[in-house]
């Protein structure tokens, strides 16, 4: 952080989270954003961490590696005042988290100028210290708990809530915390549903069912993510054998081509499979990941995700590969994926979970 002031030409750095969101108050400081926090990094000083919340303060300063203390009425205006008492000049001040309009206002009243390192940021994380994979190898281990226990408790009668509180039983009890369980389940005989819901419903899983999921789960601020889909009682329909045929095949086509100094262009190429077979992509082929949802987010053919960056991959980024196959009339679709390491010469699997279309 303090090379990214100085190539910027800043002194200081507020950094900042809110309602469990910004992942660099946790990073410089290993506080989990809870309320709301405002860090003050000044090179040669301790960071200065501003909590919200009163009750909130004592945890904060057990965990926290910075001299915390309450924001009081406003946590903004108390890292105003920490930059005057540090001798902050105007145009002196750079942000990185999600600042809200006023926030913003109130810095530039002060400061002037404030610099936006957002974006430096995230290439700052993009690329994993051995430490911090060590602690994501524990985020998936967690994820892949929950996954198999998804599989292995699925059956007809049980609520897509059910199989959510099925989930996070297999983590909590360790330390784990809940990222996203997205579930979703249809019929594979008439299919009303391409991709698991955000939002968990009351409908009960039948025989002759998918059941797809999307599963994240974190030891503090280190996840896993693995992606599978399960049929029910049932052998998958010609459809859906299809459907996760290709998923496998862009899978298998993507990982393949993945290593250190590959370029995104000719990692996503061999995924023209998807379209080949008359599908497409309702989610991102491949996407950053640990530290947030990070670059490169590369889309399929049919589905892109903006322009196709030209920056190579690189040893220590960890990366989530999941094709997201579905029928152009968004019906029926499979998930299937999982976070990996990049390596030197190819991947790493961070997953235990096996792959495939299992029936449960």
């Amino acid at each position: 952080m303090e090379t990214l002031l100085a190539e910027v030409s800043a002194d200081h750095l507020i950094y900042c989270g809110a309602n469990r969101f910004g992942s660099a108050v946790q990073w410089l400081t290993q506080w989990p954003v809870t309320a709301e926090a405002v860090g003050v990094l000044s090179p040669g000083l301790r960071d200065a961490l501003f909590v919200q919340y009163c009750n909130h303060v004592p945890q904060a300063k057990r965990l926290a590696e910075a001299e915390v203390r309450w924001g009081g009425e406003s946590s903004i205006a108390a890292a105003c005042r920490e930059l005057e008492r540090r001798g902050a000049r105007s145009g002196s001040v750079a942000t990185i988290g999600p600042l809200a309009a006023d926030q913003h206002t109130l810095l530039c009243e002060r400061f002037g100028t404030i610099v936006n390192l957002n974006r430096a940021y995230l290439r700052v994380r993009m690329v994993k210290s051995a430490e911090e994979v060590d602690w994501l190898r524990i985020g998936a281990r967690m994820s892949d708990r929950a996954m198999m226990a998804l599989r292995d408790g699925l059956r007809p009668g049980l609520t897509e809530r059910q199989l959510g509180d099925m989930i996070e039983r297999a983590y909590v009890a360790d330390g784990g915390t809940n990222v996203i369980h997205y579930i979703g389940a249809t019929s594979m005989h008439d299919p009303r549903l391409a991709v698991p819901a955000q939002f968990l419903s009351t409908r009960p899983v039948t025989a002759g069912d998918i059941v797809f999921a999307e599963i994240s789960a974190a030891f503090w601020d280190y996840p896993g993510q693995v992606l599978r889909s399960f049929a029910v009682a049932a052998e998958p329909t010609p459809l859906y054998a299809e459907l996760h045929a290709v998923a496998d095949a862009a899978f298998d086509a993507l990982s393949t081509a993945l290593r250190d100094g590959a370029l995104p262009a000719d990692v996503i190429a061999g995924a023209d499979v998807i379209e080949r077979a008359g599908f497409t992509t309702i989610d991102d082929l491949l996407h950053g990941y640990g530290g947030g949802y990070l670059p490169p987010v590369l889309g399929s053919r049919s589905r892109p995700a903006g322009r196709i960056p030209k920056e190579p991959f690189k040893a220590g980024m960890t990366v989530v590969i999941q094709p997201n196959i579905v029928t152009p009339d968004g019906r029926a679709g499979v998930q299937t994926g999982e976070m990996v390491l990049v390596t030197t010469t190819g991947i790493e699997r961070l997953h235990a979970m096996p792959r495939g279309f299992v029936t449960v």
